[in-house]
């Protein structure tokens, strides 16, 4: 017999309103039924009538649906199983890959090496196109051997060529016909120090017998006579033979420049800053500086270079005043500030290249290579002087004290540090 009541018949009872949870825009819509027995406790659709909440429209997911469960289809909206939530794709909105900008750095270096190489090469063609590779050094005869150090032989003409009648009035410059060599000097770049030597334009030296450099004719040798006569009678070639035969140091590169010239490089420059030790004036040249330093103009530079008649010694102090200014328009020439600046590196070549005479053999590089020697010399890694003087010879002239010029080309020749001094 059963203890039991009878069991009666359990009305019909409403299911529990549930509600699907608002999904933030943002967040990818996510089955209500996932998980949803671990928050409401198990066994909640244990006897559940799908049909019954359809009727009642409350739209309810059981979370049994194709896509959560079974692995359906995939994508935004289908809650599939293996969706990435947008807070987590390392992919930016649109789809588009994340910017790789190791690549991208890698990449615009190269991009840059390339543009820079390529402007410097296009530069230097540009350059090297404009140099007057004029002078023959193979027409010098009975030169003498090559020493160790690379030897230059710079000279500035008093030559007016291309110059107006205005422009002449302006640098004082007068207007003779020709061209005379107005300064001499020898650079000698070494490993062991670069040296500066001025040849003053009264030394009295010996002519010696060469082949004219235009008509061939063998000419003898010519006694005392003062140096800047060699380049009067044949020009260049004459001049490096007559330097070669008083010294016995053979010269590797030639380098001339005439006065508009200089003056053209110094205001492409935008002048030169020079600390001039004791004022001077001079009608001549122009010339009329105060003691300080002041920054030159191209008429100024000119001026200071050119002025003989102020001084006692005139040739000997107008040759300090030479190497004293090109070492300090070398030493701002050859920086980075003009050289990697296109609005100064090209009108400062465009106006030394066009009246810059050089010789056959010698390249850009060789006379970059001679601008750095002349730096270096201002920069006191060096040694500037005058050809050792002793005494005076006709016509004004100044005799060379020769062993002392003997010790000093052969330490030129040997690559040894320079020890002799110019005693004026």
């Amino acid at each position: 017999m059963n203890d039991w009541p009878d069991a009666q018949p359990e009305g019909p009872r409403r299911m529990r309103h549930v509600q699907r949870p608002q999904v933030p825009p943002q967040q990818p819509q996510q089955q209500y039924g996932q998980g949803y027995g671990q928050q409401r406790g198990q066994g909640y659709d244990q006897g559940y009538n799908p049909s019954f909440t359809q009727a009642q429209g409350t739209g309810y997911d059981s979370g049994y649906s194709d896509g959560q469960v079974y692995g359906g289809p995939q994508g935004p909206g289908h809650g599939g199983r293996g969706t990435v939530p947008p807070q987590y794709d390392p992919r930016p909105a649109g789809g588009r890959p994340a910017p790789n900008w190791g690549r991208r750095i890698k990449i615009g270096s190269i991009v840059l090496v390339v543009a820079v190489v390529g402007w410097g090469a296009g530069t230097y063609a540009w350059a090297s196109s404009r140099m007057r590779n004029e002078v023959d050094l193979s027409k010098v005869i009975e030169r003498p051997s090559e020493g160790d150090c690379t030897t230059y032989l710079i000279v500035g003409s008093d030559s007016r060529e291309g110059m107006s009648a205005e422009e002449k009035k302006k640098l004082h410059t007068g207007s003779a016909e020709g061209k005379r060599t107005d300064s001499m000097m020898i650079l000698a770049a070494c490993s062991s120090g670069n040296t500066m030597v001025s040849l003053p334009r009264d030394s009295w030296v010996t002519i010696p017998s060469f082949v004219g450099s235009e008509s061939g004719k063998k000419y003898a040798q010519r006694g005392g006579s003062k140096l800047n006569a060699a380049y009067a009678m044949d020009g260049p070639e004459l001049l490096v033979r007559t330097v070669e035969f008083n010294t016995g140091l053979r010269i590797d590169h030639y380098a001339e420049i005439g006065f508009a010239g200089f003056a053209n490089i110094v205001d492409a420059l935008g002048g030169v800053e020079m600390n001039i030790d004791k004022g001077f004036k001079d009608k001549k040249s122009g010339a009329d500086f105060q003691a300080g330093t002041q920054t030159l103009d191209g008429e100024q530079a000119l001026a200071f270079v050119r002025t003989r008649y102020a001084f006692a010694e005139s040739d000997l102090q107008r040759t300090k005043n030479q190497q004293k200014f090109l070492s300090a328009l070398a030493n701002q020439a050859a920086t980075p500030g003009t050289i990697l600046n296109p609005f100064k590196l090209y009108p400062t070549l465009g106006a030394g290249l066009d009246t810059l005479i050089v010789d056959k053999d010698m390249s850009l590089y060789d006379l970059a290579q001679m601008f750095f020697a002349m730096k270096g010399i201002s920069g006191g890694s060096g040694k500037s002087m005058n050809m050792p003087i002793n005494g005076t010879a006709p016509q004004n002239s100044l005799r060379w004290d020769q062993p002392k010029v003997k010790q000093l080309v052969e330490q030129i020749r040997n690559d040894e540090p320079v020890t002799v001094s110019s005693s004026r």
